[in-house]
């Protein structure tokens, strides 16, 4: 545990985030407020590329642009010649699993929990090429059963193994480094979706094991929508590892019938992406970096367990975490009324949260008996005040007719 903050760091993150001041934003897994200099940061490159043009404001912050690819090396525990931007961390994931050659009884193996994103492309591989996809049990306290990876990944080796570190729905963390021990015990290809804890939690790719981590700047990491990008480790890379549709930044077409593949993670990027989300990006890297990610996750997990007690006192709530490790991420079940109308009850009152449904994770959801969730995410900015003022306004809205 890091020491708690001061009540003068708190003040300064508030002051940085004006939002703060006028609501209480609790859907940090959604969509983080971004602070000040990241506003700013996305502000000042759209500005430079009405004054300039857009590929001449990209020339002339080529240097910043570079910085933002250190920033997140740094953030990851990699190099900047292992990051590749992207879209969306969707976008990136969709790009890993673009690196295999999939065939016919191929396997991929995940969890229970996997993200819906994510669970349907590896159903669509399944539809459309005959992959298998595998997905490990439970262990009996919840979250993937390390032992029942181990025993699968000898029994029936799969091409791929991927894990989403924290579902959508829940406040579960899953034992991502104890899985990629195995995978690499087994030179077997690792591929993490950090949307989630990227920003809440430290993240080090050589201690994950991972060969490909992809993730997103707009929730814990507290950057602009619309950007996300991919770690590629060194191994993928030296193995020619790209994505099947490579355009003309991740490659140069050398010869009538020839490409050269750019020398690192950029392959997998796309030629355009916009660079003001990007330079927003870094700021958010920076910011994150400076508060540091300990003090962010001690503070955010300790208000995400004040939630849980709280909310757990009012009566017909059902919380919904369970596991052995929990994050800042709380999911209750709100007396089996829809989570996606007091989700707008409670926003109507200046409270944001979020309502994951059944379809977002269907197995987890079911297993729960529950159809919706109202899922609240806390962040370092946010204070005990805020998780007061939602829990007395989910009561109250509970009490309503």
């Amino acid at each position: 545990m890091t020491p708690p903050p001061t009540t003068d760091a708190v003040r300064r993150w508030r002051a940085d985030t004006p939002g703060a001041e006028r609501l209480v934003h609790l859907n940090n897994a959604g969509a983080a407020l971004v602070p000040q200099p990241v506003a700013d940061a996305v502000a000042a490159h759209l500005r430079l590329e009405s004054e300039l043009g857009g590929y001449e404001a990209a020339d002339a912050r080529a240097g910043a642009l570079r910085g933002v690819y250190a920033s997140l090396a740094r953030l990851l525990g990699a190099d900047a010649r292992n990051i590749a931007l992207a879209q969306n961390s969707t976008v990136a994931f969709a790009q890993a699993l673009a690196a295999f050659d999939f065939r016919p009884g191929d396997r991929i193996l995940t969890s229970r929990a996997d993200y819906a994103s994510n669970q349907i492309m590896y159903l669509s591989l399944a539809r459309r090429l005959g992959v298998e996809v595998v997905r490990a049990p439970d262990a009996p306290e919840g979250g993937i059963d390390p032992a029942a990876v181990r025993e699968l990944v000898a029994r029936r080796r799969p091409v791929l193994v991927a894990l989403t570190w924290v579902p959508t729905n829940s406040g579960l963390v899953q034992p991502v480094e104890a899985v990629g021990e195995i995978c690499r015990a087994a030179e077997i290809p690792y591929l993490v979706d950090a949307c989630q804890a990227v920003g809440q939690m430290p993240v080090e790719v050589a201690r994950i094991g991972c060969d490909y981590l992809a993730a997103t700047a707009r929730k814990f990491l507290r950057g602009p929508r619309g950007v996300g990008f991919l770690y590629v480790a060194d191994r993928a890379v030296a193995a020619g590892a790209h994505p099947l549709f490579v355009d003309m930044h991740g490659a140069d077409w050398t010869d009538p019938d020839a490409f050269e593949l750019t020398p690192d993670a950029r392959r997998f990027e796309g030629w355009e992406i916009s660079y003001a989300l990007v330079l927003g990006l870094g700021a958010a890297v920076d910011y994150a970096l400076a508060v540091g990610i300990e003090t962010a996750r001690d503070r955010a997990r300790a208000l995400a367990s004040y939630a849980r007690m709280r909310l757990a006192a009012i009566p017909g709530v059902r919380v919904l975490d369970r596991g052995p490790e929990l994050c800042a991420i709380v999911t209750l079940d709100p007396a089996g009324r829809p989570a996606a109308e007091l989700k707008l009850a409670l926003r109507a009152r200046g409270i944001n949260t979020s309502s994951p449904e059944r379809s977002d994770a269907v197995i987890d959801m079911d297993e729960k008996r529950a159809a919706s969730a109202l899922r609240i995410s806390p962040h370092y900015y946010n204070t005990v005040d805020d998780v007061d003022a939602a829990v007395a306004a989910i009561g109250e809205a509970l009490l309503s007719p």
